[in-house]
């Protein structure tokens, strides 16, 4: 059995692996430092944008990004501003990274 890494400190982490990657990201909005869910924007060319949920793989065990939401950056941005309104404990990230998934297939943040 693991232990439950705080919100806080796995966005953290993750910002700074993302520094050391080169790519650029920013807390939009910054949820419940113990246990906030956590949605990353990835930017994508031509103002699309693709939202990213961690959530729990019942086939696994384990946990995995999909998307939640996929469009125009503006509509993207409308959905994650009402997922706001209903769950103040969100964390909403954005990453530019316009040819990748920010990190989120690598090991470490996309399993377990």
């Amino acid at each position: 059995m693991s232990a439950r890494l705080a919100t806080g400190v796995w966005v953290a982490a993750y910002l700074a692996r993302l520094r050391v990657a080169g790519l650029a990201a920013y807390v939009v909005a910054k949820g419940d430092p113990t246990a906030g869910a956590v949605v990353v924007k990835l930017l994508r060319p031509g103002g699309r944008a693709v939202a990213m949920a961690r959530q729990f793989d019942f086939e696994t065990g384990g946990r995995l990004w999909r998307p939640m939401a996929e469009g125009d950056e503006r509509e993207v941005d409308a959905l994650l501003q009402r997922e706001r309104g209903r769950d103040r404990d969100l964390w909403l990230i954005d990453v530019e990274d316009l040819q990748g998934m920010g990190l989120l297939d690598a090991e470490g943040l996309s399993e377990g």
